[in-house]
């Protein structure tokens, strides 16, 4: 089954719940938020329960507050959102990617040099 692509408002929460690393409060979220893009506590609360419909998102109390630990592997929210990316803005082509990403001349010899080395070392790991 194919992960459910989040709006960036609730990849923002995510993302959060992710770099914590640990099971969090919504007033623990807020306070890493943004100062100045604060949403209100109900549009938090809201984001939520949505990433709970989503399979995002567990929740469980704690005294009385609700405490949310995430359910799914952020390594396997990019990768299938990368995945995602490449299918519909570049064919699955992964030198059409990088042309876009490093059209002209601006990849340094040492940009250079570090995706030729990902690139061998992918290639290495295939023959194993």
């Amino acid at each position: 089954m194919g992960m459910k692509r989040l709006p960036d408002s609730e990849l923002e929460i995510m993302m959060i719940i992710w770099d914590l690393n640990r099971p969090v409060t919504r007033a623990q979220i807020e306070e890493q938020m943004g100062e100045g893009k604060k949403p209100a506590p109900t549009t938090v609360l809201s984001f939520l329960s949505r990433l709970q419909e989503k399979g995002f998102l567990e929740v469980s109390k704690s005294g009385k507050n609700n405490v949310y630990s995430a359910l799914v592997d952020k390594e396997d929210y990019m990768r299938a959102e990368s995945r995602n990316i490449l299918k519909r803005l570049f064919h699955n082509s992964a030198k059409n990617f990088l042309a876009a990403l490093y059209d002209g001349d601006n990849l340094s010899d040492s940009e250079l040099k570090e995706l030729e080395d990902y690139i061998n070392e992918k290639r290495k790991n295939r023959k194993s």
